[in-house]
């Protein structure tokens, strides 16, 4: 073995062929590093080429820039361009929810419609709990029955407690029973500051986003029966937060804890509690919150580059409320974000 003494060089080590070793190592990382930048460079090439968002699904969907465009709240589907995909043409129903009957808050539009169109393609009838988009209400309710389902329209507002129990009286009354709550109606304004917000803006984003599912719950409980299934619509910003959506993520956070507790609550009785956490979705709710430029890229900035459809999120709705599906499964929030990961 070759032993460095004080002052000297490793001498032992050149002689035993280390130095050469070590020169040819260093030459063949650079190698590597030389071969990786020019994957690299290639890679960023035939990106820049590709472009667009990622297309997953059976048919290609709408992507970034879309039309600028606003919308006034509550925010028509009938007037959004391009219009949201919610049919969902691929999906063949199966019966997971044959002779069940949901009420879905929110349910004009958006998400609420599409799942409301699945339902029904799974056997479902449906309430359809909305504001005052009477226009929007009747093409969902037209397309719940084209499904061969019945459809229940019942305008009000979920801030009203009272209004919810009539809401539930309704739907129990004209359709016989009740086994699917979908809280889904929501309402959010982006602004750049706490100082911005108001309270009135406060309250109404509080009373629409969790009080509604408050009320929409107790109020559906003494109908609800073992087997019987709550899902509430979270979202991503419930889990990361948003810069200009203080009140909205608050909300939203509110709804996910709401969705555990409610869980750890009714589990004895047999009644599943679970939440969808969706990212950016091409819904009314957006155009009718910021302005036009915004709009325009909505959506571009998770993995896929795009806005989810309606249809692309509902099938996770079908799947939390079968209980042939999650008979096992409650507590969760299921995050769709589009490639995204969350901890």
């Amino acid at each position: 073995m070759a032993v460095k003494k004080k002052g000297a060089r490793w001498s032992g080590a050149k002689k035993s062929g280390g130095a050469a070793a070590g020169k040819a190592k260093a030459q063949a990382d650079r190698k590597l590093q030389r071969e990786a930048e020019q994957r690299r460079e290639s890679a960023q090439e035939s990106k820049q080429k590709k472009g667009g968002a990622v297309q997953t699904g059976q048919r290609k969907y709408p992507e970034p820039p879309q039309p600028k465009q606003t919308l006034a709240k509550p925010g028509l589907e009938s007037e959004l361009e391009p219009r949201p995909r919610f049919m969902a043409p691929g999906y063949r129903g199966s019966g997971k929810l044959e002779g069940k009957v949901a009420i879905i808050t929110g349910g004009d539009s958006g998400i609420g419609r599409a799942v409301a169109v699945l339902f029904a393609r799974e056997g479902a009838d449906v309430a359809i709990v909305y504001l005052s988009e009477d226009e929007d209400a009747e093409e969902t309710a037209r397309a719940v029955e084209g499904e061969g389902r019945r459809a229940l329209l019942i305008p009000g507002d979920v801030t009203d407690s009272g209004f919810c129990d009539v809401a539930v009286e309704t739907a129990v009354r004209e359709l016989g029973r009740l086994d699917i709550l979908v809280n889904n109606a929501a309402y959010q304004e982006h602004l750049p500051s706490l100082e911005d917000i108001s309270d009135e803006q406060l309250d109404r984003t509080f009373r629409t986003n969790i009080y509604g599912y408050f009320y929409m719950a107790r109020a559906a409980l003494p109908h609800l029966e073992n087997g019987a299934a709550i899902i509430n619509s979270g979202s991503v910003t419930g889990i990361e937060g948003s810069k200009e959506l203080l009140d909205y993520s608050a909300t939203k956070g509110a709804i996910h804890a709401f969705t555990k507790s409610l869980a750890q609550n009714l589990v004895e009785r047999g009644i599943r509690v679970n939440a969808v956490a969706p990212g950016p979705v091409w819904t009314p709710l957006n155009p009718a919150d910021q302005d036009a430029e915004k709009v325009a890229e909505f959506g571009q900035d998770v993995p896929m580059k795009r806005p989810a459809q309606p249809e692309e999120v509902a099938p996770a709705y079908v799947f939390l409320a079968s209980s042939i599906c999650s008979s096992y499964i409650s507590g969760e929030v299921l995050p769709v974000l589009g490639g995204e990961t969350v901890g």
